[in-house]
Formats: C-alpha cells, sequence, structure tokens
C-alpha cells in the first residue's frame, strides 16, 4: 500500500513540474521558450541576448568615371592685317600765275582779286593766292560791275540793301553800293559780287579796310 501512495506521489509530482514548464515546443505567446528560474528564491535568470552583428559590408561608393578629354588644338588663322586706306591726294596749291590781276599780286598785304568773264575771285597774300579760286557771279547787263584797282571803304555783317530791299551777308565794300557779299550763284547782281556763304564770310574775316580789290574783264 505504501509502494503504490508512493508511486501515486510521485506521478503527481511529476504531472504538475510538466504542466508549469510548458513542455518542449511550448512557450509564451509569440512562441519564445520561457526560462525557468530559481524555486527557492523566485528569480528570474537574467538573460543576455548576443548583440545581432550585421555582417552586410557598405555599398561602395561609385567612382565618378574621368571622362576629361584631351582639348583638340584648334589652329586659328592669322588675322590679316588690314591695308591703310590710302590719303586722298592733297589738292595742289593755287598757282598765281592763273591770277590775272597784276596789282593784286604785285600789293603787299592782303589784296582780292575778281575776273568777271571766268567768274572767278581769289585772295591773295603777298602775291600768293591763300584762297581760291571760288565761283563768284557779278553784275547783269545794264548794272555790270565796274573793272578797275579798288581799296576796301566798309565792312558790314548783316547789311540790307534799301535801295533794292535786299538783305546783303558778309558785305565788304570796295566802291559806294558795290561790295562781296553772300549772294545767289544763279541769278546776277546790280553790281556787287554774289558769293556762296561759306566763301563771302572768308571774304568778310580776311580782308581789312584799305586792302586792294582789283577786277578785270
Amino acid at each position: 500500500m505504501k509502494k503504490f501512495l508512493v508511486g501515486v506521489t510521485a506521478l503527481a509530482t511529476a504531472l504538475v513540474l510538466t504542466a508549469c514548464s510548458g513542455g518542449a515546443g511550448s512557450g509564451a505567446p509569440g512562441g519564445g521558450a520561457v526560462a525557468q528560474g530559481d524555486p527557492t528564491t523566485g528569480n528570474l535568470p537574467t538573460t543576455s541576448a548576443a548583440p545581432s552583428t550585421s555582417s552586410e559590408s557598405p555599398t561602395p561608393t561609385p567612382t565618378p568615371s574621368s571622362s576629361s578629354s584631351t582639348p583638340k588644338p584648334t589652329s586659328s588663322k592669322p588675322k590679316a592685317t588690314p591695308k591703310p586706306t590710302p590719303k586722298p591726294a592733297a589738292k595742289p596749291a593755287a598757282n598765281a600765275a592763273d591770277v590775272p590781276c597784276k596789282a593784286a599780286l604785285a600789293s603787299a598785304g592782303v589784296s582780292a582779286c575778281v575776273d568777271l568773264s571766268a567768274l572767278k575771285t581769289w585772295l591773295l597774300q603777298d602775291g600768293k593766292v591763300i584762297y581760291g579760286p571760288v565761283k563768284q557771279l557779278p553784275g547783269k547787263k545794264g548794272h555790270a560791275t565796274p573793272t578797275g584797282v579798288f581799296h576796301v571803304s566798309a565792312k558790314v555783317k548783316n547789311y540790307h540793301s534799301k535801295q533794292f530791299d535786299a538783305p546783303m551777308p558778309n558785305s565788304v565794300f570796295f566802291l559806294p553800293g558795290i561790295a562781296f557779299h553772300t549772294g545767289s550763284l544763279s541769278v546776277y547782281s546790280h553790281g556787287c559780287i554774289h558769293l556762296a556763304a561759306a566763301a563771302s564770310q572768308k571774304y568778310f574775316t580776311t580782308l581789312r579796310s584799305g586792302d586792294v580789290v582789283q577786277v578785270v574783264a
């Protein structure tokens, strides 16, 4: 009888121990095995999980491919040297031999010569041409410009003819009522010497009172 009780007790103890352990393959939620503690102290064993080592090798950084190519030599043609622009030929100096006024050529200082038939006029200094020839237009028929040797008597910058009610800019008088002045080069005058504006300005600034003016036919 005692043997029987001892066997039953041993069997019951085995059943209780088996139920607490959960058996092999059973465990806590999530399927992990439950570690057994010390039944005398009730402390659970401390488990240190082995650190997971990542054996993944770092991805190598791609090395940028060197695409530097050797630059091709550029063969630039030398620029052609521009040819120098030829300077215009200088106008030959006016020849005093072409001036028909002997008195004007012989005069010391500044003088003027008027050629009525050639419709030309010059300025001279000490017998040398300093300006001209330039075109002039003298008096018309019935109002012809007188010929001879005269002298500058007066200068009026903005003279106005009362007799003909006409402006006479840059007037240089060498006879009463007769002067060099700006006027038409297509219409003959009433005895004056018509000049272009630029020429009349030159005569006005160059000639002085007393200078010789010779008019030839």
